[in-house]
């Protein structure tokens, strides 16, 4: 078939490449977010995945709005058969959904109706489940909500952050993405409605969302550490500046300290919760680089008493 893939992150791009090295789709285009803002200088930088297509030498279209009448055009001339899409990052709108004759097929990263939204693997760490997967569905214009063609599933360890998770997906994803459009092409493969039952959803995790309760038990800290690493990262405040959490862990033996209180060893940083204690292993402090939480507390002197939080 002849494709336009659309997509914008870093996620993107394995998905991207399976489909370049199929041999057997034609990727014709790409479709991606404008150029935006980044780093110090805020210059502006294209997405991994219009730097991987233009590498490969596909034409990258790049609308505002993916109702733009210029980009219409452009893709109708085009005329993909199908168009594969992996974390593009803007609604689609009916226009350009009726173009291709095989409509836009979606890789989302969880078990779908499970965590429909734009952050479906944070919210899955977070909430402690044990299983996830990525989903290909035909996309209607509802949340998330149209037929899935086909399913692959993918623990989730113990130590997973958000980021490593979501690494893991992309690369299983992108095998199930390709196997998908094989499938639509040889008309062996029909997208199944999904069940009205089981449906969550997995808004996207703002900044204010990733503040850390310390009243909460040990194991929901844990989570969301984990589920909001790399991204917006879990925060708390300590003496009134904000500190990013990156990695920790919990501590069941140690139950002697308050939610948010700090205990200090040599080698060692034991905050308090609504259970049992976890230890920050790493941190990074307003304006400062990522550093050992040991490294941390030394830097900064943390007095008898002193807590994080509020």
């Amino acid at each position: 078939m002849k494709l336009v893939f659309a997509g914008t992150p870093e996620v993107a791009v394995p998905a991207l490449d399976a489909l370049i090295a199929s041999g057997r789709h034609e990727v014709a285009a790409v479709v991606t977010r404008p150029d935006a803002p980044a780093g110090r200088g805020r210059r502006l930088v294209a997405s991994p995945v219009a730097e991987r297509a233009e590498e490969a030498g596909i034409e990258v279209l790049k609308p505002v709005k993916p109702r733009d009448e210029d980009f219409l055009a452009r893709l109708r001339e085009i005329g993909p058969d199908a168009c594969p899409v992996v974390a593009y990052g803007a609604l689609l709108p009916r226009v350009a959904l009726d173009v291709p004759a095989h409509g836009w097929v979606n890789l989302h990263f969880s078990l779908l109706p499970a965590w429909r939204g734009a952050a479906p693997v944070q919210h899955a760490i977070m909430a402690g489940d044990e299983i996830t997967g990525a989903s290909t569905f035909l996309i209607e214009e509802g949340l998330d909500s149209g037929p899935v063609y086909g399913t692959v599933t993918e623990e989730i360890r113990r130590t997973d952050t958000s980021g490593d998770l979501l690494t893991r997906l992309a690369f299983a994803g992108s095998g199930l993405l390709v196997a998908t459009m094989d499938g639509i092409e040889d008309g062996t493969l029909k997208a199944v409605p999904q069940p009205a039952d089981g449906v969550t959803l997995a808004p996207k995790i703002t900044v204010e969302n990733a503040h850390v309760d310390w009243s909460a038990p040990a194991l929901r800290v844990d989570r969301m550490v984990r589920g909001c690493t790399p991204a917006p990262g879990a925060w708390s405040v300590f003496r009134g500046e904000r500190l990013k959490l990156i990695h920790a862990t919990p501590v069941p033996e140690r139950t002697d300290l308050a939610p948010g209180e700090l205990s200090v060893g040599k080698n060692n940083v034991y905050v308090g919760t609504g259970s049992y204690a976890v230890e920050l292993l790493w941190v990074q402090a307003q304006g400062k680089k990522p550093m050992r939480a040991a490294d941390w507390a030394r830097g900064v002197r943390i007095a008898s008493g002193e807590r994080l939080g509020a």
